[in-house]
């Protein structure tokens, strides 16, 4: 199996897993009595300071996890696979991974600079791939 479909596999799992993350987390919540089980609104900020980045890094992940389908259906479909795309899938997904564990550790202004560099790391990968296609 090439190695951009482990990666998109490996995106698509951690996506899962951080939403996993956060209905475990809140459902303890809830069983412990902190909270009541309506009191997660969507869009509005809630819960403790980690509760949101929770939120916002699972968000995130399934925000950009259609750009990597995509960008993988279309690469593979026009054939274009290659020692490039396969490296350039470890780079998105470990971009990826860090970018939710920074997030998920704190929102001082380091840790935002080094979160939106991340980002762009994958948007840039993202982006080069798709030009190789044209």
């Amino acid at each position: 199996m090439e190695t951009i479909y482990l990666t998109l596999i490996g995106f698509t799992l951690w996506t899962l897993g951080l939403g996993v993350f956060l209905t475990t987390y809140r459902s303890i919540l809830v069983l412990l009595g902190k909270k009541k089980s309506n009191e997660f609104p969507a869009g509005i900020q809630h819960g403790s300071n980690f509760n949101w980045r929770l939120n916002r890094a699972h968000l995130n992940s399934l925000e950009n996890l259609p750009l990597f389908l995509t960008v993988v259906f279309l690469t593979a479909n026009l054939g274009m696979i290659d020692h490039f795309v396969n490296q350039a899938g470890l780079v998105i997904l470990g971009a990826r991974v860090l970018q939710s564990l920074t997030h998920l550790t704190s929102t001082n202004v380091l840790a935002v600079n080094i979160r939106f560099t991340f980002y762009m790391v994958q948007i840039v990968t993202y982006i080069v791939l798709l030009v190789r296609l044209v």
